[in-house]
């Protein structure tokens, strides 16, 4: 829906720390509910960072209600209409079609990272949000009547209501727990690596890539699995290798890494996976994939400090679900605290928030170690038999999920049970919001959710069904 005129003012002030797809998604719809937006970032410009990124049909639906996003991130898209999946000796076992899932949920949207960020951000920008860069915070506060933050240089900048969004290693972590916790490794890592599709286009076993329109091909081995796309009609070519990896990531979980490490995971693969390789520019980025424990809560004591995004909970790239949990996230806060009244009510939409995202994240979060589980402990030699089984699971609960919606039909139900405790006590909230997947993905729950995850998923694939090859 477009914006024809300036929203109603809540008189509501909101920080946000952090420019991510959390926290960019936090201020524009803060920008559009009528709360008053300053953004922090830490660096002092915006470079187009990173490789591939997926955002769900339950992110995407965001995307056409901000006037010419969803246009202008058309044209940079993958458009495949399915992914291969091979074995890692190059023996195709499923190709899994994408149209029955774009009809019942709607299309996602996966491309470059920087660029789609830069597209918000310059929408952020465009629709009025006030973004400081160079802006490094360096602690967080609240009392009773407001909460801020003090930058490296010592300004102090206050607010109703403060959004933590900077990622894994928030400084706003340490409010919320009471102490600082340090991330762990997963016990995997992720070479990633993006270029121009011309060298993959020359040869003949590879420039199947750039013919017939965009191609999306998984290759899935013993605790590896490699994913390759080529999109923009041709244009650009982006791969992703996930790979067992116990390195220390105290100081940093992104590194530079030379192509010869890739080889060895890969040693023996698929000989078009070897030419890719040959092909691919170096240095690799070395994605260290970090775990964090289960955060008790995502709010500060005195309810005016969230985490959100990866603050909060990081994600598996497996689930294909991390920038889209994070723009729920954003969206949900800026809902709840307009649906709140005015800032004297902040505290409650502070904590609605959190009940009303909790298990559902932590759900989302489960189907990212199923996908991982399922690819790399693979039995082959049974997948042959039962293809099938190496689908991606794409159900309704999590991908026909409007979460605008859900925030606006279910505040006040859940506002009425926490005031019961003070806000002190979400456990009752929370269990007003379990979704379909308390599991995961609906087949690994009770048998009647088993039941109920192979329907949806029939349902998601009617028009086009999956074709074995």
């Amino acid at each position: 829906m477009a914006e024809t005129q300036k929203p109603a003012q809540t008189g509501i002030k909101v920080i946000v720390v952090g420019t991510g797809f959390a926290g960019l998604t936090a201020a524009i719809e803060c920008q559009r509910k009528g709360h008053e937006v300053l953004v922090l970032e830490k660096f002092p410009e915006l470079k187009l960072l990173g490789d591939i990124i997926s955002f769900g049909p339950n992110s995407s639906r965001l995307f056409f209600r901000w006037p010419g996003v969803a246009e202008k991130l058309e044209p940079l898209s993958m458009r495949a209409d399915s992914i291969t999946l091979k074995s890692w000796k190059g023996e195709t076992l499923l190709k899994q079609y994408w149209e029955g899932e774009d009809k019942e949920f709607g299309i996602r949207f996966d491309g470059h990272r920087g660029e789609f960020h830069e597209i918000l951000y310059n929408h952020a920008k465009e629709i009025g949000v006030e973004i400081r860069l160079n802006a490094r915070v360096e602690d967080y506060f609240e009392d009773d009547k407001e909460a801020g933050v003090v930058l490296d240089g010592g300004e102090r900048i206050t607010a109703d209501v403060v959004l933590a969004a900077e990622g894994v290693r928030s400084k706003g972590r340490k409010i919320v727990l009471g102490f600082e916790d340090a991330p762990k490794p997963s016990g995997y890592a992720v070479y990633r690596s993006w270029f121009s599709a011309d060298e993959i286009a020359k040869d003949s076993d590879t420039k199947f890539f750039t013919e017939g329109g965009d191609q999306h091909v998984a290759w899935l081995g013993p605790d590896v699995h490699f994913i390759a796309a080529c999109m923009k009609k041709g244009q650009d070519f982006s791969w992703v290798c996930t790979h067992k990896d116990e390195a220390d990531i105290e100081e940093s979980w992104q590194l530079e890494a030379p192509l010869e490490d890739a080889r060895k995971v890969l040693e023996g693969w698929d000989p078009v996976v070897q030419k890719i390789l040959d092909k691919t520019p170096p240095p690799l980025i070395d994605w260290k994939l970090v775990y964090r424990d289960p955060l008790p809560t995502w709010i500060s004591k005195g309810r005016r400090i969230a985490l959100i995004g990866d603050a909060a909970h990081p994600f598996l790239p497996t689930s294909i679900q991390g920038a889209s949990q994070a723009m729920e996230d954003g969206v949900t806060i800026a809902v709840c605290l307009r649906e709140c009244g005015g800032p004297s009510k902040v505290q409650e939409a502070v904590t609605a928030f959190e009940a009303i995202r909790y298990d559902r994240v932590k759900s989302a979060q489960k189907t990212g170690e199923q996908t991982r589980d399922i690819w790399h402990k693979a039995d082959f030699g049974a997948a042959k038999n039962d293809p099938e089984s190496l689908r991606l699971r794409r159900e309704g609960w999590l991908l026909g999920f409007d979460a605008e919606k859900y925030a606006e039909d279910n505040y006040q139900k859940t506002v009425e049970v926490l005031r019961k405790t003070g806000l002190q006590d979400t456990t009752e909230a929370r269990k007003l919001h379990l979704p379909e997947g308390q599991h995961g993905y609906l087949e690994f729950g009770d048998p009647k959710d088993k039941a109920k995850g192979a329907n949806i998923t029939a349902e998601a694939h009617a028009v086009a069904g999956t074709v074995i090859s």
